[in-house]
């Protein structure tokens, strides 16, 4: 895929001149002047701290900039006529969550798989835009485990961000680990976070203790682990998945992390997700086709049709009767498993490929981050067709929405304006009544 970044090209502006040193403990600065809060947002500062009003062009020159010069990277080369024709028309004015705090003092950082050459800017009067393929980076980088809890990637560390207290902290450093050094993928489920790595690696930790419970390579090759999950099987007990580029999906129990079942398939599994009663697995990878498999078998149920290049996220509505599937052709496709013989809703992202997929915990909403610049947040109420689109610069690292669907993180991967933004779920008040979301 080919990727633009948001390059420090606004060097001239002594960015680090911003910064309000306020010690804690004799430790680092807790605040910046660039962070933005609703208020500072409301009275017309830019959401993350772009000084547009210092620059020669405007934010809607510079969107409109990347509009044209974005370039998705494609694998396989496929027409794509009659793709829009197909796509559901959405109305896309809805606020479902308020732009609530973005802070640039922590920031997720995506490492890339493989990198080509820059190319030569021939406009060096406008922003830098740095050109740049990379394939198999996943996006699930950023989860919340509470409206007030975050927990992110930089590199070989996860740190954990208190919007209530607006601190970060150190939770797991890899740096100087045997076993693993750089997170590809991660995963958190009742307080066991689980990550991968490059090489293969799989990682597991208990939030609530000190050091790791697991780590180990789970490949011969050191083929890069692109999907992690943790998940309650149709038994009961919980389970740890892993999708790597061997084709092959592992699972071990959560317990002593014993390797349960292997699952092989004809092409680099990209990601999995397991359905709500544990009776259904998605698997998705190097592949225009996406599976329907059986968690404890690994045995083929259905073949999903209608994706024209690989696909790269999936996620089950808590129902379990809806599966979202994002691939790098654009598209979400949205699957009814009482029929999955066609999607019953195709929605369609603006420039890049769907790297994140993520329902609420009450089914409300779809979320549906693109590599960079935007993510879209679905009605699923109304049949998805309204949305709310986040439209920021920068590539995207992951998002997620708390535990209770009342906040949504959006982690933002760039050198100079990386950073966590947060959004608050909407309420309204009608006379007489209590408030309620909408």
């Amino acid at each position: 895929m080919a990727m633009y970044y948001l390059e420090d090209d606004l060097e001239f502006l002594h960015d680090d001149d911003d910064l309000e040193f306020e010690l804690a403990d004799g430790a680092r600065p807790n605040k910046q002047k660039n962070d933005t809060s609703a208020l500072e947002y409301r009275n017309g500062k830019d959401i993350q701290g772009i000084p547009w009003e210092r620059l020669n062009y405007s934010r809607d020159q510079y969107r409109e900039m990347r509009l044209k010069e974005y370039q998705n990277f494609e694998s396989l080369s496929r027409s794509h006529e009659g793709l829009d024709t197909e796509c559901k028309q959405v109305e896309r004015r809805s606020t479902f969550y308020d732009f609530h705090f973005n802070t640039r003092l922590v920031k997720a950082t995506i490492v890339h798989f493989q990198l080509a050459n820059n190319p030569v800017d021939e406009h060096p009067q406008r922003p830098v835009l740095l050109l740049r393929h990379q394939w198999n980076d996943l996006r699930d980088l950023v989860w919340a485990t509470s409206k007030h809890d975050v927990y992110m990637t930089q590199n070989c560390l996860v740190k954990h961000w208190s919007s209530l207290l607006q601190r970060e902290n150190e939770v797991l450093n890899l740096e100087n680990n045997v076993c693993a050094k750089q997170i590809s993928t991660m995963f958190i489920k009742d307080n066991l976070m689980v990550a991968g790595g490059f090489r293969g690696e799989l990682v597991c930790k208990y939030l609530d203790q000190p050091g790791l419970a697991f780590c180990t390579n789970v490949t011969d090759k050191d083929d890069i682990t692109n999907s992690v999950e943790v998940y309650e099987s149709a038994n009961g007990s919980t389970q740890v998945m892993t999708a790597n580029n061997d084709c092959v999906v592992r699972v071990f129990d959560s317990e002593r992390f014993r390797l349960l079942s292997r699952f092989t398939f004809p092409w680099s599994v990209n990601n999995t997700s397991v359905s709500p009663d544990g009776k259904l697995l998605a698997v998705l990878g190097d592949s225009s086709d996406c599976l329907v498999a059986d968690p404890q078998s690994g045995k083929e149920i259905a073949s999903l049709k209608g994706h024209l290049d690989y696909s790269f996220s999936s996620a089950w509505h808590p129902d379990g009767r809806v599966l979202a599937t994002g691939n790098q052709d654009t598209t979400c496709r949205l699957w009814d498993i009482r029929n999955l013989s066609q999607s019953f809703a195709v929605l369609k992202g603006r420039i890049s490929a769907i790297r994140s997929l993520k329902f609420s915990s009450d089914g409300r909403f779809l979320g549906m981050a693109e590599a960079a610049d935007f993510v879209h947040v679905y009605d699923a109420q109304a049949d998805y067709s309204c949305a709310q689109e986040i439209d920021i610069f920068g590539e995207i690292s992951g998002m997620s929405f708390s535990p209770d669907a009342e906040a949504l993180f959006v982690g933002v991967a760039d050198r100079t304006y990386g950073s966590l933004i947060e959004f608050s779920r909407r309420w309204v008040q009608i006379p007489g009544f209590l408030p309620m979301t909408l």
